[in-house]
């Protein structure tokens, strides 16, 4: 698509955030819909075109307490986005999509045409070194003409007030790096304006007034620069009992002198706006002139401070790249000061070894370093170290208070008094306190300083809660990041061109690194010095788990990963040591805390407290409440311990894992479907803990919550030769997946459980397995297997000499014909299983083959002949109280009924179907008695309702990756066109 000169920057269409939120077409400003609709807008755009998982979205637009059915209004904000989308498209990719991903929804999107992706391209540009003057400032005019007043104008709630608060301060530092640009340029007049406009605003922003106070001169109005200063000094000193900083009084003074020109200058924007920006600091040469209440004119032991602050900060990390989200958070931290002026600001970054931390904090610390003119002080408190030497307060302490020139011979004695002296040199000073690799709180305690105007960045794998609790530390959770994230890091180290020769290699890479950055670090590393490999020969070398970890090593304790987790590991208790390991035997992404006792042989309360101090110890994360998981390369790295430490053991925990699961899945499938044929399981062994199920509603939540785990437990149980377990696994999650639409999960876990069921020579778990094996390769369209995999079952069957068995296959088989579209001979089956199931008297088998039979007729046109079945069914279903057997008849009555020309009649079925698939969340059948609802309205003469009936399916089947969806966005698109 080609750019016109509509909108800002000549974009067609764009989504303006940096003011109201508006969408805006070549046509004319697109309507975004009610209050929450457009914050949804908002919580998606934000991120654009990064996924935004649907519990951040959750959380962006309800807050704290969202209510019930939350999730379920968000998906239909998100489809009303979704329609929008399709009628305009946006920045010169083509049309904009609202795609599903694995990590949530992502606005597929050129993130030019957000408004404030712009800003934030343009601003890292101007950054960039090679730009000459005249082109950073006018990049810096570019991106400030895009704000339009307040952003997010008409949202409200307390994330859009945190985005809100980041962006202004972004906006702030901007609009004073433009004024330096113009500034150094000779264009002093063209700042003056602007910058007194934003003082308004901004009254103790310090920044705007040294830049504002540098124009005023420049241009010769030297008093109005004067009067600048003393109003602001006035307001400080009010409003907050400070006095300016450091730059802002030099340059002050070099005013009055007639020097203003020689005067220092923060080679960055200077603080925020604020309290934390504005708080004032005696710097070190002020306190050794020995000025009013300086410890120098006490006579203490700071007289001899040297005059250059210390600056203690790492070098940055060369090819930092991305951690946009947690650098705002930081930015907020600081925006956020004013908040509480009497408070030292205190934020922690949390996560796992290996994920970055240090490198986030000493990055940020680069960033803001012009911020804190008295200096940065840096540690590592070897919390987590390769020898297991914690270093200690008093340690730390001593070599802060050297950096303040304080001489050895006058250090007291002990570490209180250590304390107070140093909370003395920094209460009236503005410092940035680096502490990194902290073992735990009371070790960082005696690290912080007393009074306002300094910050405190703590890094730790520990999660510091009780910092947080007592002192109001702002917590920060580092996460691997995501994968386009990972692959520009990884891409900056190769460079661009071996990167992009091997995407495939890249994703490998990637993958097998857990998108962990030191792990990417190593591998980038060992492909620098063989720089004629290819890159699919360093990904085939990660491939195999029990050999990644020896790849990932650059030769020293501090570069191999293995080591760098080892560490953490180390500072675990014996019993929690025993979890970790053996928590590398679970298949799955991740382990509730049942299913962790179950494997442990531990009550849950137990493995409750063990998994809470590997979540402190960042060996796990608690991603869900009861819920735990790691990234890859530590699940490789505990079970390479399991391996060598609990061989022995591996076999019975594993037992005992999968028993949990079983177990807990018969009971959840009984709750979801009381008339389901069971399978008789065998007692669980000593040590494993039930899962609580006790209704209908807590079962599906089971089920959707252990889902992949559950499909990694058949596979598991398979390899672990446990068979009884795997093919019994897949028969209790059968109908569940059914229900949610996931058929190919369903062939997949069946075709594992047919191979289980044969080594076991075990005929009747064979027939089970196959009747749903082929009804899921009928669902996917693949017939041919379906009718093998049928015959199969049927020929067992008939020497099985159960009626009840034989008839259950003809049902399955009577499904697989009827999707295939061959009714009559599917009427065939279903007319079988009907005198089977009376002669065994099965009365839910008989409730089944009616409801089959009824449909079978109703696709053949016999209207009249199938009503007289669903409703004999419907009163068997009723009978034996089967919501589910009830709803699928309901809908099949409902077609017939329709097809009759009761269409009131047919509406009435449809909503009750409707209803009771709700009710037992299955996805897949409230699309069919959506799209059946849509069919009878639009038969009735309601456009309308008919349309939004087919939408609401639409959504489903979108969300389901359903082939169904597109043949339904097309009836919908036609019928549009005829009734316009």
């Amino acid at each position: 698509m080609s750019r016109r000169n509509r909108g800002y920057g000549g974009i067609d269409v764009e989504l303006r955030m940096l003011g109201p939120l508006e969408l805006w077409s070549g046509s004319g400003q697109v309507d975004l819909g009610p209050p929450r609709q457009r914050t949804v807008w908002a919580a998606v755009a934000v991120d654009a075109p990064r996924p935004v998982p649907v519990e951040t979205m959750v959380d962006r637009v309800w807050g704290e307490a969202p209510p019930e059915r939350a999730r379920h209004a968000l998906h239909v904000y998100l489809a009303r986005i979704r329609r929008v989308l399709e009628q305009v498209s946006l920045g010169e990719e083509g049309p904009a999509r609202l795609g599903r991903r694995s990590g949530g929804y992502a606005l597929e999107v050129d993130p030019d045409s957000i408004d404030v992706h712009r800003f934030r391209r343009l601003v890292g540009q101007a950054r960039d070194g090679r730009c000459t003057g005249t082109e950073e400032a006018g990049l810096l005019r570019q991106a400030l003409g895009l704000w339009r007043g307040t952003p997010l104008g008409g949202i409200d709630g307390d994330w859009a007030d945190r985005v809100r608060q980041a962006w202004h301060q972004q906006h702030l530092d901007a609009a004073v790096r433009w004024a330096q640009a113009e500034l150094a340029l000779g264009e002093a007049a063209a700042v003056i304006g602007p910058l007194a406009d934003l003082l308004l605003e901004n009254p103790l922003a310090e920044p705007l007034v040294t830049a504002l106070m540098r124009a005023l001169h420049a241009t010769g109005r030297v008093p109005e620069a004067l009067d600048c200063y003393a109003a602001f000094r006035r307001r400080l000193a009010d409003q907050l009992g400070l006095d300016p900083g450091d730059e802002l009084r030099e340059l002050h003074r070099a005013i009055l002198h007639g020097n203003a020109g020689e005067a220092r200058a923060a080679p960055a924007p200077a603080q925020p706006a604020g309290a934390g920006a504005a708080s004032p600091a005696t710097p070190a040469s002020a306190a050794s002139a020995g000025g009013p209440g300086s410890p120098a004119s006490a006579g203490g032991p700071a007289a001899d401070l040297r005059s250059t602050p210390p600056a203690q900060l790492p070098l940055d990390v060369r090819g930092f790249t991305g951690r946009d989200a947690e650098l705002d958070a930081l930015d907020a931290v600081l925006a956020h000061a004013a908040d509480q002026p009497t408070a030292v600001l205190i934020a922690t970054l949390s996560g796992t070894a290996g994920v970055g931390k240090t490198a986030l904090a000493v990055h940020w610390a680069h960033r803001v370093a012009a911020r804190f003119p008295d200096g940065q002080l840096y540690v590592n408190l070897r919390g987590f170290g390769p020898d297991g030497t914690v270093m200690t307060p008093a340690e730390a302490l001593g070599g802060f208070l050297h950096a303040l020139a304080v001489p050895v011979a006058s250090l007291p004695p002990d570490v209180d008094a250590q304390t107070a002296l140093y909370r003395s040199l920094l209460a009236r000073r503005r410092m940035l306190v680096v502490l990194d690799n902290a073992r735990d709180a009371e070790q960082v305690r005696p690290l912080l300083p007393g009074a306002p105007g300094s910050l405190v960045l703590v890094t730790s794998r520990a999660q510091l809660t009780s910092l947080v609790a007592v002192e109001g530390a702002h917590p920060l959770a580092v996460d691997p990041p995501d994968a386009a994230e990972a692959r520009r890091l990884l891409a900056r180290r190769l460079g661009p061109e071996r990167a992009a020769a091997e995407p495939e290699a890249m994703d490998d890479i990637i993958t097998w690194c857990a998108r962990l950055p030191l792990a990417l670090a190593i591998v980038a590393a060992r492909a620098a010095g063989r720089p004629a490999f290819p890159l699919a020969v360093f990904a085939e070398e990660l491939r195999d788990e029990r050999g990644r970890l020896d790849q990932l090593s650059a030769g020293d304790e501090a570069g191999e990963v293995r080591a760098v987790l080892s560490w953490s590991y180390r500072t675990l208790s014996p019993a929690a040591a025993r979890v970790f390991r053996l928590l590398g035997l679970s298949a799955g992404a991740d382990i509730a805390t049942a299913a962790a006792a179950s494997l442990a042989g531990l009550t849950p309360g137990k493995a409750r407290d063990l998994l809470a101090e590997l979540a402190l110890a960042g060996l796990a994360v608690e991603h869900r409440p009861g819920r735990f998981t790691s990234h890859d390369l530590l699940r490789a790295y505990s079970a390479e311990l399991a391996r060598q430490d609990d061989a022995p053991e591996g076999y019975a925990a594993t037992r005992r894992l999968l028993d949990h699961y079983l177990h807990t899945a018969q009971a959840a499938a009984m709750s979801l479907n009381p008339h389901r044929d069971p399978v008789v399981v065998a007692e669980p062994g000593p040590g494993v803990t039930r899962g609580e199920v006790p209704d209908a509603e807590r079962a599906a939540r089971w089920f959707t919550a252990e889902h992949q785990n559950l499909l990694a437990a058949v596979r598991h149980a398979y390899r672990s030769g446990l068979d009884v377990h795997a093919w019994q696994l897949a028969w209790t999650v059968a109908e569940f997946l059914e229900r949610r639409g996931h058929w190919t999960d369903r062939m997949a876990v069946q075709g594992v459980a047919l191979e289980a069921t044969r080594r076991l020579g075990d005929r009747s778990g064979q027939i089970r397995v196959l009747r749903v094996l082929g009804t899921a390769c009928a669902q996917l369209g693949r017939f041919g297997e379906a009718r093998a995999h049928l015959g199969e079952a049927l020929e067992l069957a008939a020497s099985h000499g159960d009626d009840g068995v034989r008839a259950n296959v003809h049902i399955s088989l009577a499904l697989a014909l009827e999707g295939q579209g061959d009714y009559r001979a599917a009427l065939e089956h279903a007319s079988q299983a009907l005198l089977l199931f009376r002669s065994a008297g099965h009365v839910t088998g008989q409730a089944n083959a009616l409801n089959m039979i009824c449909w079978c007729r109703t696709r053949l046109g016999d209207y009249a002949e199938a009503l007289t079945a669903g409703e004999q069914g419907l009163v068997l279903q009723r009978q034996i109280g089967s919501r589910y057997g009830q709803a699928g008849t309901l809908d099949s009555i409902g077609y017939a009924r329709h097809h009759l020309g009761h269409h009131d009649q047919a509406v009435d079925c449809f909503e009750q179907a409707l209803a009771l698939f709700r009710e037992l969340g299955a996805r897949s059948f409230q699309a069919a008695a959506l799209t059946h609802l849509g069919d009878t309205h639009a038969a009735a003469g309601d456009p309308g309702r008919a349309r939004e009936r087919w939408r609401s399916a639409l959504t489903i089947l979108d969300e389901l990756n359903d082939a169904d969806a597109a043949a339904l966005r097309e009836r919908i698109r036609h019928f549009g066109s005829e009734t316009a």
